[in-house]
């Protein structure tokens, strides 16, 4: 386990401020109340096999006893970085996504087990959506609710969600809380 390099740690910043925007400083300064520690520490990022951990200093320090190669987790997985370099969110980082999220989406009940088959949301089933999302931005997917269902891009702005037709595509499909469900059945 070590901590994120600078090019490292910029892949990830900004993957995460996609989704948060300028909320990322709560994730960033948020303490950390884990651990026999009276004082609350601080989160950070770390690194091992690379997988990239959001996890409290206390434990870091704690974890230092034990070997790489032994250490399977620590704290919350929130991405990888794939063979090529690239970084990508996981869904086990909906949880702080979903918390500290700039642009939100709310799906209607009829279409959130379209979504978490891995579909896309369509306009026809869009609950309610924030203001100024533009193409491209990061959001999360909530039921109408409030139970984070997932993550994906906005492919229309908020504005030219309402002109839409039914069946067009309004989010794209990244990551949903049935893939995290999935990957738990396989072990």
């Amino acid at each position: 386990m070590r901590t994120l390099d600078e090019n490292e740690t910029t892949q990830v910043f900004e993957k995460i401020f996609k989704f948060t925007g300028n909320n990322l400083k709560n994730i960033v300064e948020s303490p950390s109340h884990e651990g026999p520690d009276p004082e609350p520490g601080r989160y950070c990022f770390r690194l091992n096999k690379n997988r990239v951990y959001y996890v409290g200093e206390s434990l870091v320090r704690r974890a230092t006893n034990v070997g790489r190669q032994n250490l399977v987790s620590l704290g919350t997985c929130i991405g990888k970085f794939t063979k090529g370099g690239s970084f990508h969110l996981t869904i086990q980082s909906l949880g702080i996504l979903a918390a500290n999220a700039k642009h939100k989406v709310w799906l209607k009940p009829t279409s959130e087990m379209s979504f978490l088959y891995g579909n896309h949301v369509l306009k026809g089933g869009l609950g309610r959506i924030t203001d100024s999302i533009n193409p491209g931005d990061g959001v999360v997917v909530f039921s109408m609710s409030d139970v984070p269902l997932g993550f994906g891009i906005a492919t229309k702005s908020t504005q030219d969600c309402r002109k839409l037709d039914p069946n067009g595509i309004v989010v794209l499909h990244q990551a949903d809380i049935g893939e995290y469900l999935r990957m738990e059945d396989d072990l």
